[in-house]
């Protein structure tokens, strides 16, 4: 597909429809917006626009359709699949302005939010009112709630709560053609058709520009308890984490952590903890309800599982502060890994019974290829993230090399019932892995999908697939 560039009309055009002050064309003010939390890939647009309602979104994008100028929808830029980069150029469109809760209604424990609000803050406020949005990515202090929306997004509470997908009742979307539609029905309940709502999340702002969602909310749980479970290996503690399931118990998080990545949490946070010797994985095992008898007899439930497992120890965390220490230590993790190496951050999803094999597998994976790995995430609901160390592969390995070995672990991951992603997306950076996991007939059916709601393929080019 070939697009026009942004020329001296088109651009005055642009500013016709947000203001002078919400178009951003020099070099410097869109260095910001050229790249996501992706390693080493920067893309910029030619133009960004920063609207503030759905009409001007909905004229920016006829005017991009009527001229074959790309679109970029961006939410807060910390996407790790490249989706929100303009590997295209054209014009991106920020929804930074798009920042407030316009209702948090009581009655039905539904809210109405804009897609530009920072989704911790959102959590915040519907848990001032004894309500709880369950759904908290590592970046919740960041990230906005479409870009969640766009991706799918999770977190460590999906495994007793449920993803994204569970929460959104409907959504305001715009077409590239600037009609402004609703996907469904603030209703728990759709039975009226193909399901439009579903069908945007997850799509990676490739179909519309999402502009009001429609969330569902529950009561917020008064009670919970942490414990953290340490192992003299990977796989004893991967394989505690279906037992504790079948064992009939859902905590509310489930974390695995791998001790590297412990390590170099607490050279970059910080954090006091006593990490013993021969200790080489942790599980971080959540338990909530409004019973503290109940909670009590689910802990102690699982505590002998764990010891089924070779578990060495138990922590209980026995104050708030303690509480959000160890959360603060799988929380960082990402960030601690970024800031201590080269790395490549991969996300994989399995049937949690499967674990055990994953995590074995990457690691063999990453004896044959030469780099190592530090593994963490969201074991309760199968879901591994995998950080590719560089350590003492060569410039020539890294770049020419990795990508086998990335193509092996993806394709374990799927031998194994699992997929190429449980909550970062595809984006840029996983789309050439897709064939691993789909056909020919599945590509179809997207492209026609596509080309229904995008004709001329303005929307997010070069994502997905291509």
């Amino acid at each position: 597909m070939e697009f026009n560039k942004i020329s001296a009309n088109i651009l005055e055009a642009i500013v016709a429809v947000v203001g002078e002050s919400y178009v951003l064309t020099s070099h410097e003010s869109l260095e910001k917006y050229s790249h996501d939390e992706t390693e080493d890939l920067v893309y910029y647009p030619e133009v960004v626009a920063r609207p503030q309602t759905p009409e001007e979104v909905s004229a920016l994008l006829k005017i991009c359709n009527e001229n074959l100028i790309p679109v970029t929808p961006r939410g807060a830029g910390t996407g790790l699949s490249g989706g929100a980069l303009p590997v295209r150029g054209g014009l991106l469109i920020t929804m930074e302005r798009f920042n407030k809760v316009l209702e948090i209604d009581e009655q039905n424990l539904q809210a109405t939010v804009e897609p530009g609000v920072v989704t911790e803050e959102f959590m915040n406020e519907v848990a001032a009112k004894g309500l709880l949005y369950p759904v908290d990515p590592a970046s919740k202090g960041s990230c906005f709630i479409g870009g969640n929306v766009s991706h799918g997004s999770g977190g460590p509470r999906v495994v007793k709560y449920g993803t994204i997908r569970e929460y959104v009742l409907n959504l305001q979307v715009v077409l590239t053609s600037g009609e402004i539609i609703w996907t469904g029905a603030n209703t728990l309940k759709y039975a009226s058709g193909y399901n439009l709502t579903q069908l945007m999340i997850g799509s990676e702002g490739t179909l519309g520009i999402v502009t009001k969602i429609v969330v569902k909310l529950i009561p917020a749980p008064t009670l919970d308890a942490l414990m953290l479970a340490s192992f003299p290996t990977n796989e004893a503690a991967c394989a505690a984490v279906s037992a504790i399931f079948r064992a009939g118990i859902i905590p509310s998080a489930l974390e695995f952590m791998e001790r590297k990545g412990v390590e170099w949490v607490k050279q970059h946070d910080d954090i006091a903890f006593d990490l013993q010797d021969a200790i080489e994985a942790f599980l971080l095992i959540e338990v909530d309800g409004t019973n503290q008898d109940v909670i009590f007899t689910d802990c102690e439930k699982i505590n002998a599982v764990l010891e089924e497992f070779d578990c060495r120890d138990v922590l209980f965390a026995d104050s708030a502060a303690q509480k959000e220490e160890l959360w603060r230590l799988r929380r960082t993790m990402a960030v601690s890994v970024k800031s201590n190496s080269v790395y490549k951050e991969e996300d994989t999803v399995v049937p949690r019974a499967a674990l055990p094999q994953l995590i074995k597998g990457i690691k063999e994976t990453g004896a044959k290829y030469g780099f190592e790995s530090v593994c963490y995430g969201h074991a309760g609901d199968g879901n591994l993230h995998v950080n590719i160390i560089k350590a003492n592969m060569s410039d020539s390995d890294w770049n020419n090399k990795l990508k086998f070995g990335i193509r092996e672990i993806f394709e374990l991951t799927v031998s194994l019932g699992g997929t190429l992603s449980g909550e970062h997306g595809i984006g840029l950076v996983q789309k050439d892995f897709m064939p691993i996991k789909y056909s020919d007939v599945h590509f179809a059916l997207w492209k026609g999908i596509k080309q229904v709601f995008d004709p001329k393929g303005i929307l997010n080019p070069g994502k997905i697939f291509s």
